[in-house]
């Protein structure tokens, strides 16, 4: 299946997470440390570090798998660890790189609640391929055609990450899309 992104793309924000989590133990360490700051090393990324983040991995994935059970949605996983069920089909043109895409839009956490949506901040418009957005948002909505209607699951690491958006996603936080592409406009 091509998903548009490539394994690299997901090693390298697995890593940033990765050496994200790391600095913040260091941090965690130091405080209170009679060390300053110039005598410590700089962290490293270590074989426990990988187990740990991989067993993150791991157990996002059990709760996306048993969210997609509970609702009884019919979901195809990507390579990169993004869910997607197309709800309805549209007659338009494909997404592409490059198009700016409008969407109607939905965004909760697992258990339900809303966090974010069209109805009360109006259409999302962006380039698709240009970074403005998450990461899982850019990777589904290539999936999808004008006037396709789908629903897409994001583990943290392609969604809001290690800190969320300071606002309403909590940290680490997975999280539900709802999507219809509103329009398609060619670069």
């Amino acid at each position: 299946m091509k998903t548009g992104f490539s394994d690299k793309r997901l090693i390298m924000t697995m890593f940033h997470e990765a050496v994200t989590l790391a600095s913040f133990m260091v941090l965690l360490g130091a405080c209170g440390s009679p060390t300053s700051p110039a005598n410590q090393e700089t962290p490293r990324v270590t074989p426990d570090l990988v187990k740990v983040n991989r067993y993150i991995v791991k157990k996002d994935q059990a709760t996306i798998k048993n969210l997609i059970a509970r609702e009884g949605w019919q979901m195809t996983p990507t390579q990169t660890g993004l869910w997607y069920m197309i709800i309805n089909h549209g007659n338009g043109k494909k997404a592409e790189k490059g198009d700016v895409i409008s969407l109607k839009y939905r965004i909760s956490l697992p258990d339900g609640n809303t966090v974010y949506s069209s109805d009360s901040l109006g259409l999302k418009t962006f380039r698709i391929g240009q970074g403005n957005v998450e990461s899982g948002l850019e990777e589904g909505v290539l999936l999808l055609h004008q006037g396709d209607q789908a629903k897409f699951i994001m583990p943290p690491y392609l969604a809001y990450g290690l800190i969320g958006d300071s606002k309403k996603i909590p940290g680490r936080a997975i999280i539900v899309y709802d999507v219809e592409i509103v329009s398609l406009k060619p670069e």
